[in-house]
This record gives C-alpha cells, sequence and structure tokens, in this order.
C-alpha cells in the first residue's frame, strides 16, 4: 500500500463508499441526499484534531530539508515551518515531536500556517524558570557576539553568556563559538526586565569539583607537579595541575628580578613547580619554579667580602637608592648617600637609571641574612681629605648657587664640598632682606673662603670680602650736611630706601620724604637728600628730602635777619696792621682772668679741706 497522506486515504475511503454505478444524482439534489453528504463529512472531521487559531498544539515532523519542516499536526493537511527555526536544534530528525504555534488554518492558498518559534516563546517564560528552579540542564543555540559575551537561543528565549562564563579557561577568540549549540545553566532570571544570564563554566566547574577534592586531598608541601602554563598576570602565572589551579607568584618565578612574568614562561608550556602551601578550604594552592634550584646566595664566591669591588646591573630604582645586581638573584642596595660626597638631597634616578651597568665598592654584606650594600662615591677620593690645602681660608673660588634659606645661600663649590654664604657678607652696601633679592638658584657666584670646620664638612664663605670695605672711604664722601643725589628704590610707610651713586643704600624716614609740591614720591624719582647721619660702624646713613628745600627757603630771612644784627652793632676803630697780641688790651685782659683764677682756686682748697676734716 502507498504511503500517501492522510487527506488523500479518506477521499479514497469515500469513493468507495459513493460508488459511481450507483451513485444517484438526482437524490444527490435533494435533501436525503444533503444528509448523507453531512453524515459523511462529519465522519471526515471526526478523524481530524480539534484545532484552533492562536494555540500551541504538538505535531510530528514528517519531512525536513534545508528549507522548510513539514510538521503533521493531525489536522486535514500538513504544516510548514521554516528549518531556520528549528536552528537551535540541529539533531532534529523525521519522526521527532515539536511544539507548533497555529497562526492561521487557513491561509489564501488553504495552507495551514505553524510557527514553532512563536510556540518556544509562548511557554519560554515558564520553562526557563522551571529550569533555573530545578536546576536543570539545558541546551542553547549561540546566536551571536556581543559587548562582553555571547547571545543564546535557550528554550526559546535570548539568555546572555558572559565572557567569563564560557569556560574555566579565559577565552581570547569568543568567534568560534557563534553557531555552536551546547549545554548551559541557568544562574540568573530577572523577572521585570525578563533578562535570563546562562553558564557553561558551572557545568564544568562541577564535573571538575570532584577532581579538584581528589587531587587537593594528596597534595604535600614540597611535592613537585608537571603542570601547564593557564594564563599569565602581571603579578604571577596560573598553572593548570591536572583539574586544579595554583599560582606561581611573580616572585617566586627566578631569584633575580623579574619584571613580566613573560621573560620567564609561555602560555600552554609545560614545566615543572613546586607545591610551597596550599588552603583546602580556599581552594588556593601556592607554587614555586625558582625553589627547584640551588639559591644563588650560596654559589657566591666565599672570597668576597667587604672593600672590594664589583660590578653590576641596576634592576630596580627607588628614590632612596638602587638595587643593583651583582649575579643573578644577588643584589645589592645602594643608598642615594653612598651615591656621590655630595650632601644634598637628591633623588636616586639623578644619578643611575634601570639598566645601567655599574662599578660599586661592597660596604657591608651578611651571607646568613642574604644583604649587601654598596657604594659609589667610594671610588674617588673624598675631597674633605684635602679642603685645607685646596680650599684654603682666604681663597677665591666659583660656585653655584643650590639653595636657599632666609640667613644666606647655600653654594657647591665642587661635587661634596658645600658652603654657606651669610646673608650679611653678600654685600658691603646694600640692606638684602632675602638672599633671591641678590642672585638664584643655579647661578654662578665668586666666594672668599672664611672658615673650615673639617669635622662637620662646612664652609664658612664670603661674597662681600670679594672687595674692600668702602665705608672708610664713604665716611668723607658722606659726610653730615653733604646733599647727594639718590634714586628711589622702595617706597613703605615707614619711608623710604634710597640708592645713591656709589650703589650704596640709605634710609629717608617718612617725615623726611616731603616734597616742596607736597606730592608724592614714587620708586624711580631721582631726588636731592641730605645726609643727616652717617654711622659707619652701623653701615648706615640717614637722609633728608625735606631740608634740601625748606633750608633753601629759610636762607634768605637768615640773610636778612644777620644784615639787621651787625647794622645794630656799634662799629669798633679800625686798627691797621696790627694783631691782637700787639694791643695792651691782650695783657690787662690776661691780668685780669689770673686775678680771678686764684680766689677761684682757694675757694676750692678750703670746700677740699673741709670735706676732709669732715670724713
Amino acid at each position: 500500500m502507498l504511503d500517501l497522506p492522510m487527506d488523500v486515504h479518506l477521499l479514497l475511503i469515500m469513493a468507495e463508499n459513493l460508488s459511481l454505478q450507483n451513485f444517484d444524482w438526482e437524490a444527490f439534489e435533494n435533501e436525503a441526499q444533503g444528509k448523507q453528504n453531512e453524515e459523511i463529512l462529519s465522519k471526515y472531521d471526526a478523524t481530524l484534531n480539534a484545532i484552533k487559531d492562536q494555540e500551541v498544539v504538538e505535531g510530528t515532523v514528517i519531512s525536513i530539508n534545508k528549507r522548510e519542516v513539514v510538521v503533521n499536526v493531525g489536522y486535514k493537511s500538513d504544516g510548514i515551518v521554516p528549518a531556520a527555526e528549528f536552528r537551535y536544534n540541529p539533531d532534529l530528525k523525521v519522526g521527532d515531536t515539536v511544539e507548533v504555534y497555529v497562526e492561521s488554518q487557513e491561509d489564501k492558498n488553504g495552507q495551514l500556517v505553524l510557527s514553532h518559534k512563536e510556540a518556544r516563546a509562548a511557554r519560554s517564560w515558564d520553562r526557563v524558570n522551571e529550569a533555573l528552579d530545578n536546576n536543570e540542564v539545558v541546551k542553547g543555540y549561540i546566536k551571536c557576539r556581543t559587548k562582553g559575551g555571547m547571545i543564546v537561543d535557550v528554550l526559546g528565549t535570548e539568555a546572555f553568556l558572559p565572557g567569563s562564563q564560557i569556560d574555566v579557561k579565559p577565552i581570547h577568540d569568543y568567534d568560534i563559538f557563534v553557531g555552536k549549540t551546547m549545554e548551559f545553566k541557568i544562574v540568573k532570571v530577572n523577572p521585570d526586565f525578563r533578562n535570563v544570564v546562562v553558564s557553561h563554566k558551572a557545568l564544568i566547574e562541577a564535573e571538575l569539583e570532584a577532581q579538584r577534592k581528589e587531587i587537593i586531598s594528596h597534595l604535600e608541601k614540597g611535592q613537585v607537579l608537571e603542570g601547564t602554563v593557564k594564563a599569565i598576570m602581571q603579578y604571577g602565572v596560573f598553572m593548570d595541575l591536572g583539574g586544579v589551579d595554583g599560582l606561581i607568584h611573580i616572585t617566586d618565578l627566578s631569584w633575580g628580578r623579574v619584571n613580566d612574568p613573560k621573560e620567564i614562561v609561555q602560555l600552554d608550556q609545560k614545566i615543572n613547580v613546586v607545591i610551597l602551601d596550599f588552603d583546602e578550604d580556599k581552594k588556593r594552592i601556592a607554587l614555586g619554579l625558582k625553589q627547584l634550584s640551588a639559591h644563588p646566595w650560596d654559589a657566591l664566591d666565599a672570597e668576597l667580602k667587604v672593600g672590594d669591588k664589583v660590578k653590576g646591573k641596576v634592576v630596580v630604582m627607588a628614590d632612596y637608592g638602587a638595587f643593583v645586581e651583582i649575579a643573578e638573584g644577588v643584589e645589592g642596595l645602594v643608598h642615594v648617600s653612598e651615591m656621590s660626597w655630595s650632601q644634598h638631597l637628591r633623588s636616586a634616578n639623578d644619578f643611575l637609571k634601570v639598566g645601567q651597568e655599574v662599578e660599586a665598592v661592597i660596604l657591608t654584606l651578611d651571607r646568613d641574612e642574604r644583604k649587601m650594600s654598596l657604594g659609589l662615591k667610594q671610588l674617588k677620593n673624598d675631597p674633605w681629605e684635602t679642603i685645607d690645602t685646596k680650599y684654603a681660608v682666604g681663597t677665591r673660588h666659583f660656585a653655584k648657587v643650590r639653595n636657599f634659606t632666609n640667613f644666606g645661600v647655600f653654594v657647591e663649590i665642587e661635587e661634596g664640598v658645600d658652603g654657606l654664604i651669610h646673608i650679611s657678607d653678600l654685600s658691603w652696601t646694600k640692606k638684602i632682606k632675602h638672599p633671591n633679592e641678590f642672585t638664584q638658584i643655579g647661578a654662578e657666584i665668586e666666594v672668599a673662603v672664611l672658615e673650615i670646620d673639617k669635622e662637620n664638612r662646612r664652609l664658612s664663605l664670603g661674597h662681600k670680602q670679594l672687595e674692600e670695605n668702602p665705608w672708610e672711604e664713604l665716611a668723607a664722601k658722606y659726610g653730615v650736611d653733604t646733599i647727594v643725589a639718590g634714586k628711589v628704590a622702595e617706597v613703605t610707610d615707614k619711608g623710604a630706601t634710597v640708592v645713591l651713586e656709589d650703589g650704596v643704600e640709605g634710609f629717608c624716614t617718612a617725615r623726611h620724604l616731603q616734597k616742596e609740591d607736597k606730592g608724592a614720591v614714587a620708586v624711580g624719582d631721582t631726588l636731592d637728600f641730605k645726609v643727616i647721619e652717617f654711622n659707619r660702624d652701623a653701615k648706615r646713613i640717614l637722609l633728608s628730602h625735606l631740608r634740601t628745600w625748606e633750608e633753601r627757603k629759610e636762607a634768605p630771612v637768615k640773610e636778612v635777619k644777620a644784615k639787621k644784627e651787625k647794622e645794630a652793632q656799634p662799629e669798633l676803630p679800625k686798627v691797621e696792621k696790627t694783631t691782637l697780641g700787639d694791643l695792651s688790651v691782650l695783657a690787662d685782659l690776661k691780668a685780669s682772668m689770673a686775678a680771678e683764677e686764684k680766689p677761684a682756686k682757694a675757694k676750692k682748697s678750703t670746700k677740699k679741706a673741709a670735706e676732709e676734716a669732715a670724713e
């Protein structure tokens, strides 16, 4: 018997029941014949499933090709579903039972319209929640890649698969998973936004958990195992020990300094490691690689001692010093104070750079503690050993300004030889409030050595001592009542600082700064001043502008007054070509003065005698 569709079989049955030979065409037109037809159609309908539009029914797959899947739902016609709707299930075959959604019992062509996608969507949310509650493993089709992970079709719902949940190992290429069907576990559901998160890693971890427990139970400290480099991080290397992971910290990769673990190992490389420690509760295993080789300090030359010169490479820099590797795994610290004889506080980066080859002297050596300190300045002679001869008192030198304080200037004559110029030793004539008024950092200045403190490594220097003290000459030039020209350099509430022609500074109080026109004195004005005080010891000159114009005004008045006084006095007779010594008046005057002195002396002697008697 031919395998014909069910509707064809039914038609054949009808044809058998209605033999063309016995068919009464006239009765067919009658009501009786119509009732008979209804009975036949009702019997036919009874053989079909009762379906409704917009409902989900089960059907059987009866045919599959690349484009379509034919599904029989027991209706008078079969439905056709696009094969793309079954893409999530590559194992679909003829005879499988599937759920379909009845979109329409008949289209314009009389075809039953079905949708598997809509059927899954109609029931997917309930099935997703059911799978979450039952901790069920579901299949999902990875549709595409998205930011941070993948989009997966699970039970008719789009779910998010984070990149970290694909595998226990880091994934470098997500694209290789697109189009694959895998098993997943639903780990999170957000009913408000209908968001679903799935994990494939959770399934793998569940399988590995039993293996981990078994492996960890047999671990021992000091045990050497073979592992595979699983991941390389900046701080260390993760190893796969056959179902359980361990970490080699970057400090345990090599006895020497390691900047990047990739310098020692490569991804997927198989190496032997030793177990340093493990925590069964936290499932952490600490591994070591350098421990498989002898410590470099044990192989250090036994003849090496303090004072020996060694060569090495700078491996680490810090503000306080530099670590120099003299052999693999053997380092010494060069403190910044041992890099130069200079006393300036400087960073080690000013002297050395990472990777630089250097020669140093061993200062301390502790083989038990595996510590070593080195020095660079010891390769040069200490400049203070010959300070007395090279920089004797009174000698002149050029120095570089290094720093300022309120009381002076710190300078460096050469590396390791510093000195202080006190603010009072900068200039003979200028009143300096702060050293930055006189010089600047980095400038070169000539100095004279005033004092040497070899024990404390200090030099007292001076700048003004390069010249003779000008105040001896200035005393004659700027005597009291001298009129001089000066330029106003600074004006304050107390007065003004005035620079005279020799560069010497004087001070004019606010009272003596008044101008004849009552105007204000400004910086830069050049005026006449009168010296009202000159103090050589205190190096002070007091000036007055007021007196220069006041005395000018008073001069005519004094002249008139003097003239009137002269006219009021009687004129003495003129004596030509005689001197006071030739006049007899002089003799009389002397005699009179002698006579007055004698009673005075007698009186004094009497008084003295009376005082002695009283005593």
